[in-house]
């Protein structure tokens, strides 16, 4: 892998671990984003409607919409874009990139340790569970180190 998307690959991970540890909070405060931002402006639901050229009930609906999870990127954008913000949406990880990557190569590992082992079987060359792990353990480390093509295949 080159340095610049070594680097770049680092930063995004760096930004996406950051939001997964909660340094920054994403998540939806109870009103939904387009009422807490209308609010904190002290703008009515009828001044925005007039600066986005819709009606008073459009407003209330895409609040609605949002709590519902209805509402669709481009009318968050407008909405943002109208109370002089922006629209950012974001899929982070449950803990790390890290982790999350470490977990994938363990399940390629386990998966592939699993089918070597039913062919050993039939051969009567069975691992014991401990040797089964240790195999498991050293072939996760080796997809991580040098991540095959496939690496996020389910199988």
């Amino acid at each position: 892998m080159s340095n610049v998307k070594e680097t770049a690959r680092r930063q995004y991970a760096r930004l996406l671990d950051q939001a997964a540890q909660g340094t920054i909070d994403l998540s939806t405060p109870k009103q939904g984003w387009i009422a807490t931002m209308r609010k904190a402006l002290g703008m009515s639901a009828p001044q925005l409607a007039k600066r986005m050229g819709i009606t008073k009930p459009a407003i209330y609906q895409a609040e609605r919409k949002e709590a519902q999870g209805g509402v669709t990127i481009k009318q968050m954008e407008k909405l943002a874009e109208a109370m002089g913000g922006r629209f950012i949406y974001a899929i982070v990880p449950e803990t790390t990139i890290h982790a999350v990557i470490c977990a994938q190569a363990q399940t390629k590992a386990r998966a592939i340790v699993k089918r070597a082992s039913a062919h050993m079987a039939l051969e009567k060359q069975s691992l014991t569970p401990d040797q089964t792990e240790q195999e498991i353990e050293q072939l996760a480390d080796e997809l991580l180190m040098d991540r095959p093509s496939d690496f996020w295949d389910l199988s």
